[in-house]
């Protein structure tokens, strides 16, 4: 929770826009609950008695411990993905590992990923939010409106809504 709760103040602008992980100023980031979050979860991996919660700690601390989008390690990332979707079975976190596949092999293996997931996730607003975020980097300009504009209409929060939306438009242009 610490780890989640330092990235607070870099997640919305002055006017409470949401900020994707990778645009944010993580100089806003708050490095006291990053370092007694990466000292919790480093003393809990080392009882080697890893758990779900301990694994989502641990991708948050590689995220947090990245000062620049550019450090992250998202080999470690995948690797941890990897393990928490073995040890969960859970869709969102084959959805959250298809980021990192992206960010490791581009965005058609993370596609390929996301393939697998639509009969179990294809009617939630954040399949559709990441396989627009994946078609816009693989240069499908229109796919990706199209999933923006699918994925703002689904989305019940109004944050994120605008931020969908947005992003449709932005690629409209």
């Amino acid at each position: 929770m610490l780890l989640t709760d330092a990235r607070r103040p870099g997640r919305t602008d002055s006017d409470g826009a949401l900020i994707p992980l990778l645009k944010q100023d993580r100089t806003r980031w708050d490095r006291n609950l990053i370092g007694e979050g990466v000292a919790l979860i480093t003393g809990a991996l080392e009882q080697h008695r890893v758990g779900e919660y301990q694994l989502q700690a641990a991708i948050a601390a590689v995220h947090d411990q990245a000062l620049l989008p550019a450090d992250t390690d998202w080999s470690a990332i995948q690797s941890l993905y990897t393990r928490l979707e073995h040890m969960t079975g859970n869709p969102m976190v084959t959805l959250n590992r298809s980021v990192a596949v992206c960010m490791l092999d581009g965005p058609r293996a993370g596609l390929e990923l996301l393939d697998g997931l639509a009969d179990r996730l294809g009617g939630h607003h954040r399949f559709h939010a990441v396989r627009a975020h994946l078609l816009a980097e693989a240069g499908d300009t229109e796919g990706a409106i199209t999933e923006f504009r699918y994925a703002s209409q689904k989305a019940t929060n109004l944050r994120e809504r605008h931020y969908l939306a947005a992003e449709a438009a932005r690629l409209a242009e």
